[in-house]
Order: C-alpha cells, then structure tokens, then sequence
C-alpha cells in the first residue's frame, strides 16, 4: 500500500523528529540559490535550528536555477522533508520546515523574491562555475554566454551576477534594508570572490555609482561548509517512509558531522544559527584553507584513483588497505601545510576524516566527487602542490592525485568501459587527449598546456612532472590496480 505523500506535520506517524516550532508562524528572511541536497542538509537545517531556538522570521525561499524537480517536490510537500542521518551506531531522521516554498528555474520570480522588503540575507550553493567569475582575475567572465546575455539586457537577468546586481539597484531605489550575501560554496575567500564578481559586474554595466556604493555597504562574510551529503537513491525514499509513515519524494540523507564556520558580518541581522552548531570567526580563512587542502584534496584524490580502481563508493575506497594508506598519506602531507590553527589538532583532524570517509552507512559515489576536475583540484591539489614545492616538501601525494585525474579524464576504465567526462572543460580536454600520443610524458605534457589550469612554477618544476609521468606511465602501461599497488608499497617503505 502507498503511503500517503507528507504534506503537513500532522502526517507524521513514524519516529522522524518533529520541528519544535509552529512553521506558519514565522515569514521568510533568506532566498538561497542553489537548493540542491547539500543545502538542505546543512544551511536549512542549522536554520530549523534557529528557529526553534529564537524563532524569527528566518525562513527560506529556495531557487532552483535550472531544474524543476525539486522545487516541484517540495512544493507539493509545503517544502517539508525528512533529513535522515546515517553514522556507524545507527540511523535517525528529522523533518525539516525551514523551507517556505521554491522557485523553479524562473529568473522573474528570483528576482522578485530578492527584492522583497523582507529578505535580509540571500545564501547561495551555486558552485563556483554558476557564478560566471573568471577565477584568476575574479572578475565576470565576459565571454561567458550568460553574463554577456545579462550585460546586454540587465532589467530582465537570468544569471547569478545579473540577478544579484538587479536586486541590489531596485532595493536600493526602494530604499529596502541592504541584503547580505553569504557564498556557501567551497571556495576560498568566497566571500571576497562573490563581493568582488558582484561589483565588477556593476562596473561593467557602467555604473560606477553603484559599483562603489555596494562596496561601501553590502555585506558578502565568508564561511566554511563541511557535511558530506550522498545523492538520495531509492533507500533513501524508503527510510523516510519508515521513519515519517508518509511519501516524502523531497528526501535526502547525509552523515552526522556538521560544520559551518561563518564570518560574522549581517549589517541587517542573521538567525541564531549557533543553536545548530555554526561557528562565527573573524576570519575564516584559515578553516577553508584547512578543508580545502585536507578533505577536499584527499576526496579528489580518492575519488579518480578510487573510481578508476572499480570502488564505487568512498566507503569501499577506505576498506581497500592500498587506497586506504594513501588516503593518510594525502592527509598528513596537506596537514603539513598548514600553520596552527587554535582548538585544532591537524592529527585528529586527519583521523576524523578517514573515520568520515569509511562510514559504511554513507554510499558517496566516487564518481560524483570526481567531477569538475578542471574547476575543483586548482584549490584542492594544485596550490597545495605549490605550497609544497615552495617549501620543500614531498610533492609525491599531489602528484599522485594529478596522475589518477589525467588518468580518469581519458574517459574509459581498464577494461574499456567508457564514462562520461562531467566537466566544464570536458570538450577542450577530451580533443587535446586526441590529438596526443598515448603515452605518460606526451599526456603530461597536454594537461600542462591547458590554459589557467596548472601553474606555470608547478608545470616548469622536472621533480614534479617526473612524478606524474611515473605514476601514469604504470597506470597506462598495467593498469590503474598496478599504479595504486605501487604507489602504496612507495608509501609503505617511506
């Protein structure tokens, strides 16, 4: 028998946590663009959070940029949905009634609800290509097709700079309270990056009055987001229904750690997101770089050398002993980059996280981490590698990460299995690997010559194209299983 869809929280039958607060009694305060799965198993929940600890008019309006799916789910289900939590002693669930509604992929209605009097703060998870930033000059891509679009017509944007910038000039006129802009996304400075897209898209309009005026007086804080956070799979629906006794085609799942460091910064008010755990610092650089660097670098390299090696999942990457030590390995070569941090031990860091990884109740595909490389590893392998040269470390493990991604964008495993390339840059990289010769120095050497990808230093450095010519020549030559084996027994007789 079918159960009937969750629509209001007197459906409720099944253990799920309840909200401890009365949802229709609080307005919306926050748009958020991007509301895929990670934002509602981190930012929507620290925001039920808040409201049942200090209530506010807190709520979220969501917006989907481009797909309808999800905001027809929710929508159907008033925007409640079951957040389960899967760790190694168990599973639990709540419900989630932060969310108002959502806007599906409707540039008009984004922009009209941004420019509601009482939104105060407007969240994004976007990515770092929905921003259309040029990263090297943090700039608008001008030669990006929608930036250029909403250049040209800049009352009518679709884009994420274009929306912004519409809202900031109508609010302004209608002398609505300045919003503040929090970049959820992992980058670094993303709050400096966001501040810096905006403004230079106002300059490119002309509008140098308006571009110094939201220097002046917006608010884009910065902060570090960290809650691993699967896609739903059937399972997934069918332990909402055991826990919730409704349908609830909106549910996610995720682990228990959560983190949120935020730059403490809302000229015009924030919830009490420290009821759910979030962290405010005056300076949040140095949490990112610590994420970015060890988990994310660590991920990305598990992700190529583990997809490539038949691992499906992260968790079946730690179960490996060879993949396994490398994990470490990466792990302790990013901690030795980085400068104290208060309250933070980088030993116990690093083993919190292959404790993360080997949760055997979190199927995180490998193969979903493992895309966007040529957007993702700048910050999570190639600076580090810099740091390392710079410093005189071991450039081995970051190296090794490079090969397994050089390896993984030739686009079919040992066997020959094909797979798609989900990448920005996929065409580009696809047609330079056809055009070059099969071989380790000759593949090296094309990714070199990808434009604003490696840096110049790492790519003119012979230690570390030596490094990666080794590990892809064995990998091309016997395998990517040979190339994990004789990486690990490297790592073993160190």
């Amino acid at each position: 028998m079918t159960a009937a869809r969750l629509t209001q929280l007197t459906d409720l039958t099944g253990p799920a946590t309840r909200p401890a607060y009365d949802p229709q009694a609080h307005g919306a305060g926050i748009v958020h663009l991007g509301i895929g799965a990670f934002h509602r198993a981190h930012q929507a929940a620290m925001t039920d959070d808040a409201l049942a600890a200090e209530g506010g008019d807190w709520r979220i309006i969501g917006v989907s940029l481009r797909s309808k799916e999800i905001a027809e789910n929710l929508n159907a289900q008033n925007g409640l949905y079951t957040l389960i939590e899967r760790g190694a002693s168990g599973t639990s669930a709540r419900v989630i009634a932060a969310i108002d509604h959502v806007i599906a992929a409707d540039a008009e209605a984004t922009l009209a609800a941004l420019c509601e009097p009482a939104i105060r703060i407007v969240t994004l998870t976007v990515t770092e290509k929905g921003y259309g930033i040029d990263h090297a000059s943090r700039l608008p891509d001008q030669t990006n097709p929608v930036i250029a679009a909403d250049l040209a017509a800049p009352d009518t944007p679709q884009g994420v700079l274009g929306l912004l910038v519409a809202a900031i000039r109508r609010r302004r006129a209608d002398g609505s309270v300045p919003l503040t802009f929090l970049s959820c996304d992992n980058l670094p400075e993303n709050g400096a990056f966001l501040r810096d897209g905006v403004v230079g898209f106002a300059r490119a309009l002309q509008d140098d009055a308006l571009a110094d005026w939201i220097a002046a007086t917006i608010a884009f804080p910065s902060s570090m987001v960290d809650r691993i956070t699967p896609a739903s799979t059937d399972a997934t629906l069918a332990e909402a229904r055991h826990q919730t006794g409704c349908t609830d085609l909106a549910a996610i799942e995720t682990e228990p750690f959560t983190q949120w460091v935020i730059e403490d910064h809302f000229p015009s008010g924030r919830p009490n997101w420290e009821a759910g755990g979030a962290l405010f610092a005056a300076d949040v650089t140095p949490y990112e770089r610590m994420k970015l660097t060890m988990l994310n670098g660590s991920h990305s390299m598990l992700a190529y050398a583990g997809f490539l090696s038949g691992r499906s999942f992260v968790r079946d990457v730690m179960t490996d002993p060879d993949l396994s030590a490398l994990v470490k390995r990466h792990l302790g070569a990013a901690a030795g980059l980085l400068s104290p941090l208060p309250g933070v031990d980088f030993d116990d860091y690093a083993a919190a996280l292959a404790d993360r990884f080997a949760n055997p109740a979190i199927a995180h595909e490998t193969f979903q981490i493992a895309t966007d490389g040529t957007q993702k590893l700048t910050q999570r392998i190639f600076q580090p590698a810099l740091s390392a040269m710079e410093a005189g470390q071991d450039l081995r493990p970051f190296a090794f990460a490079t090969a397994m991604w050089m390896r993984f964008c030739i686009g079919h495993l040992d066997d020959g299995t094909e797979y798609a390339l989900r990448d920005p840059r996929a065409d580009e990289v696809m047609a330079m690997i056809r055009q070059t010769e099969q071989t380790a120095p000759a593949l090296s050497e094309g990714f070199h010559k990808l434009a604003h990808l490696i840096p110049d230093a790492l790519a003119g450095n012979p230690l570390w194209r030596g490094h990666i010519e080794d590990v892809l020549s064995v990998a091309l030559a016997d395998g990517c299983h040979a190339a994990i084996r004789q990486e690990a027994l490297r790592t073993m007789q160190q």
